[in-house]
């Protein structure tokens, strides 16, 4: 049972940790934007600076590979350290993150997901993980300014809009079932807030964009990859959250499903997500069309995150805020 009142010294340092996360990813987000705007301008510059090379009677003699001047090389060096220096404030911003959290539930003495701020904060945990985690294993540095943009969106709109003092919850959430069938929420959703940003770059990126920012992304192909592997590990979990919100509803409300408004959206977003991944597996769908399928997804992700907490009532009406 939750205590019947929080432990205002922990809920006011989780107060605390959670500005300071935001200003971490803040700064992490600029400075992964100034390694892409900086790379960019220094490809641009390299494509001017390179001499057309030809000999005598029209024939082009193939060009020795110049040496890279000092003073570009160690402006490649500073571009490079500004990257490392963004991961490691993202580094640092999720452990505040984390610690946001975790103090958050020590101080009220139950799992900290019991309202819709706190909902937001460990999505938006889960989103950084999902992006730490893709960075150990795939070259996706250049994705850090995307994913922050959203996550610092979403901890601001937390803060000051959805912030609710700590406390204890309502008798329907004081269950076990909070701390499996809303993890598993939280886990699909901060994956597949990744899914979605990469899914946008893919529709902003040019098949031959070299001259625009959006170039020094990874290819459309490459994104395409991020999309496909991050929805093949969140539908599951959100096919196990959808199944395990029906068992707890069973106990709750002595019924499986009765098409409240937030079952039925998250039925909705399990849907398209589905479609997604049939139209890849067996449609042969790829490119536009199945990322357009995803997005809609993601929209209604969104959508049954946000909007119906926010603005249609139901069962579930008392997890806003």
């Amino acid at each position: 049972m939750p205590p019947a009142q929080a432990d205002t010294g922990l809920a006011a340092l989780s107060d605390q940790l959670i500005l300071f996360t935001v200003l971490l990813y803040v700064v992490a987000m600029f400075a992964y934007a100034i390694e892409l705007a900086g790379a960019r301008a220094r490809r641009t510059a390299q494509k001017a600076k390179t001499p057309a090379l030809a000999t005598v009677g029209g024939d082009t003699a193939p060009p020795e590979a110049p040496e890279e001047p000092a003073g570009p090389a160690r402006a490649s060096d500073r571009l490079a350290l500004v990257g490392k220096a963004a991961v490691w404030l993202t580094v640092a911003g999720w452990a505040a993150n984390l610690g946001s959290v975790v103090t958050l539930g020590l101080a009220t003495g139950r799992w900290p997901w019991g309202n819709m701020y706190e909902f937001v904060l460990a999505v938006c945990l889960t989103a950084v993980t999902g992006f730490l985690v893709m960075l150990l294993r795939h070259r996706v540095r250049y994705l850090g300014v995307f994913v922050m943009v959203p996550v610092v969106l979403g901890l601001g709109i937390a803060v000051r809009y959805l912030y609710v003092q700590a406390g204890p919850v309502v008798p329907a959430l004081n269950s076990y079932w909070i701390a499996i069938h809303v993890s598993a929420a939280i886990i699909a959703s901060g994956v597949f807030m990744v899914g979605g940003v990469a899914g946008i770059l893919y529709l902003i990126r040019g098949r031959q964009d070299e001259k625009g920012l959006l170039s020094r992304l990874p290819s459309r192909e490459d994104l395409d990859r991020v999309v496909q592997r991050t929805i093949v590990f969140a539908f599951p979990v959100w096919t196990f959250a959808v199944i395990a919100g029906a068992l707890w509803a069973d106990r709750a409300w002595g019924r499986y499903w009765g098409w409240d408004p937030k079952e039925t959206w998250s039925f909705i977003t399990w849907i398209v997500y589905a479609a997604y991944l049939h139209a890849r597996a067996t449609g042969g769908w790829g490119g536009k069309r199945a990322m357009l399928i995803q997005l809609v997804g993601f929209a209604c992700l969104l959508f049954n995150l946000f909007g119906v907490n926010l603005f249609i009532s139901g069962l579930h009406s008392y997890a806003g805020f």
